[in-house]
């Protein structure tokens, strides 16, 4: 019989946790709540908090509503969110995480202390296009930040004046310093200022599940399809032990590719609840017995 351990640092950040906690207390109370957008990058999650009462609704929804209250999930909302529910008497119950929220400050005030300088800094985040928390952050510089997710993206940028660079809250620390030196090797003139703004209790665990994965003979990766963060904590997971499996439940285990190994361990993004990994190790249990 296999030896199978859950990682102890893996699953929700504080952020989520928050986020979930102020959910279930409302639904505790009232039965019934909005999220804009799903509250975290699990489809199981999702689906346990939508039979609580839970809707998760897009903003083209939000618009539609009145007189309710919506939850803001960890990742952020720009400032046309709050205006909107501002004019439709939209109670929010914000669930931004504290350190989505600092990063969001720091780049509006950038923004509005520029506002009088003959040429605006260009401001870039590097992170993924198109997510919620890129998107609230866009949104602090009334969609003028650009948003890159790699170097070859820079051959389209005019970087001949002053930059400023931040970081999305989930992204890996070696990326950001392979965009900062590659900046620095095109820039011919104008100042260039860049923030390491990545939260440290994610990229934290990105050396810490590189030891898990290399201690275990075979690896389990949960995670959602959406979660970015994810795939940055899998594809760490994968150099270290090439035997890793990432599944979003217990549907998608190749129980074959683990016969044989006499240690599995399971492990998964930050958010990835502790319940799902522990089903996880419960299937693997009886099958693998």
């Amino acid at each position: 019989m296999a030896k199978i351990e859950i990682d102890a640092d893996s699953g929700y950040c504080f952020g989520v946790v928050t986020a979930i906690r102020k959910a279930e207390e409302e639904l505790d109370n009232s039965g019934s709540l909005f999220c804009l957008g799903d509250i975290v990058h699990n489809s199981d999650e999702v689906e346990r908090l939508r039979l609580r009462g839970l809707e998760t609704i897009d903003h083209r929804q939000l618009e539609g509503l009145h007189d309710v209250k919506v939850l803001l999930r960890a990742h952020g909302e720009p400032p046309q969110t709050y205006r909107t529910a501002d004019a439709n008497n939209i109670e929010i119950i914000d669930a931004t995480c504290p350190v989505v929220l600092q990063l969001q400050r720091r780049i509006k005030k950038a923004w509005d202390e520029a506002a009088s300088a003959e040429v605006r800094p260009l401001i870039l985040i590097y992170g993924k296009q198109g997510h919620a928390e890129v998107n609230g952050l866009v949104g602090q510089t009334d969609g003028h930040a650009i948003v890159i997710q790699d170097e070859s993206q820079l051959d389209d940028i005019d970087l001949d004046r002053d930059v400023l660079l931040y970081s999305q809250t989930t992204k890996s620390p070696e990326g950001f310093a392979e965009i900062v030196e590659a900046i620095k090797r095109r820039k011919t003139k104008g100042g260039f200022r860049y923030f390491d703004t990545i939260c440290r209790q994610v990229s934290g665990r990105m050396s810490r599940i590189r030891e898990f994965a290399k201690a275990h003979e075979a690896v389990v990766f949960v995670c959602g399809s959406k979660s970015s963060n994810g795939k940055v904590l899998f594809a760490e997971c994968q150099k270290a032990n090439p035997r890793s499996m990432r599944v979003s439940n217990v549907g998608d285990i190749d129980l074959d590719s683990l016969r044989g190994a006499e240690t599995i361990g399971i492990c998964g993004a930050t958010s990835t609840p502790r319940w799902l990994m522990n089903d996880i190790r419960d299937f693997l249990t009886e099958r693998l017995d």
